[in-house]
């Protein structure tokens, strides 16, 4: 049996109204991800009038781009970096005090490559409190990372990262414990 692209049929996906995607994307490509909006506080008012839930001291920098902000909860005092990519295609939750660094990828969808047809698999992300993905790594489809969990530059999740542990490589692999000092 051979991949037959000309039979696949994701009609089951449901991404929103086609207006409200259409609006989305204009917003986003004029206000949103070009490099020179600067200002955190115009991209959060823009996320929330599309539906995401953000919280207070949410930090949003230049050249962000997200596929649907309805799809989308960012918690108090997140850092998002330049050019990250949140392709949201099933719910991104971001708890409290996390920092996506530059690069990085978050990636909801995938294929099934077993099935000539290809189908569409989408599966939520889930970046619990406190932890840190580091610049240009990318998180796959139905990875949670525990609290205070680190993923390590150019490293790729596509597996649930334990609480505390920092991981590296690809795919990610336990490297050993965060310890974060109280100074």
């Amino acid at each position: 049996m051979k991949t037959d692209l000309s039979t696949f049929n994701n009609n089951w996906y449901n991404s929103g109204s086609p207006l409200k995607r259409v609006l989305w994307y204009m917003v986003n490509i004029l206000c949103v991800l070009p490099a020179w909006n600067v200002s955190s506080s115009l991209k959060v008012f823009l996320l929330k009038l599309f539906g995401a839930h953000i919280g207070k001291g949410v930090v949003l920098k230049p050249g962000i781009n997200i596929k649907y902000p309805w799809k989308l909860s960012i918690g108090n005092h997140c850092w998002v970096g330049e050019q990250v990519w949140i392709d949201n295609l099933d719910q991104v939750s971001i708890q409290n005090n996390v920092c996506i660094s530059q690069g990085a990828f978050l990636l909801c969808g995938n294929h099934n490559y077993k099935l000539p047809t290809f189908d569409l698999i989408v599966k939520p992300i889930v970046l619990e409190n406190g932890c840190w993905i580091g610049a240009k790594s990318v998180v796959g489809p139905g990875v949670t990372v525990h609290e205070h969990a680190v993923l390590a530059l150019g490293s790729v999740a596509s597996g649930n990262l334990e609480a505390n542990g920092i991981y590296q490589g690809n795919p990610a692999e336990f490297r050993k414990t965060r310890v974060i000092s109280t100074i």
